[in-house]
């Protein structure tokens, strides 16, 4: 596939995470891309025509021919782009089978408890914090084998699908957490997944898209 024929479009809002993990995954294989801010409250024609069943951030728009949701969205950028490096999923059958189980867990489960932290109060905010902490216990636990051992060998050559979700779900913990009055990503609960969020911040090519932490804070109180 030549580079001349690649035209790339990115429809997406700052705020979704499930943007931003497309958002990394070009930049992690870099392949040059338009980006198109969508106002959720008032989407463009072009986002509803190329997303007509969900209406829904992201989009992916690869030579006029759009692709939806996030992670069939990085598998067919891993798949159309297959001399970027890193790939993004394994070439072993079976590890690519746990990979997407994982990285499936770590879109619907995780984040479903997340947001109940942000919708309740009270007791029932303590609750669904539980069952955050309960599930990244879990994660770290079972997903042992795809967590570095060594985080200061995290580089961008070195990244996967399950860095890609793992930092577009954390990467505003600590506006979270100011927010909150709550420990959303405890370094004594969980250090293993604690430490991996905080080298994939570090990351040159992910700091640099992560939006400044007042304006975070400011959008978190927004919406708590």
């Amino acid at each position: 596939m030549g580079e001349e024929n690649n035209n790339v479009r990115l429809h997406g809002n700052w705020a979704s995470i499930y943007s931003k993990r497309v958002e990394y995954a070009l930049k992690i294989k870099g392949i040059p891309y338009e980006y198109v801010e969508e106002d959720l409250m008032n989407k463009s024609h072009a986002l509803v025509q190329y997303n007509p069943v969900h209406k829904k951030v992201p989009v992916f728009v690869h030579n006029g021919m759009p692709v939806a949701e996030s992670l069939v969205i990085l598998e067919y950028i891993d798949e159309a782009w297959p001399t970027h490096t890193p790939r993004l999923l394994p070439e072993d059958p079976y590890e690519r089978a746990v990979v997407r189980f994982w990285a499936n867990y770590l879109t619907h489960q995780v984040p479903e408890s997340a947001k109940k932290v942000f919708f309740c109060k009270g007791e029932e905010q303590d609750e669904a914090i539980n069952d955050l902490h309960e599930k990244l216990a879990l994660v770290e636990h079972e997903m042992v084998d795809f967590i570095p051992k060594d985080t200061s060998k995290i580089k961008v050559d070195t990244l996967g699908i399950l860095d890609i979700q793992l930092i577009t779900l954390f990467v505003a913990h600590k506006a979270q957490e100011e927010v909150l009055g709550k420990k959303i990503l405890d370094p004594e609960k969980h250090p293993l997944i604690y430490s991996w969020v905080i080298a994939l911040q570090n990351l040159p090519v992910i700091k640099e898209t992560i939006p400044p932490h007042d304006i975070l804070v400011a959008a978190l109180k927004q919406w708590s």
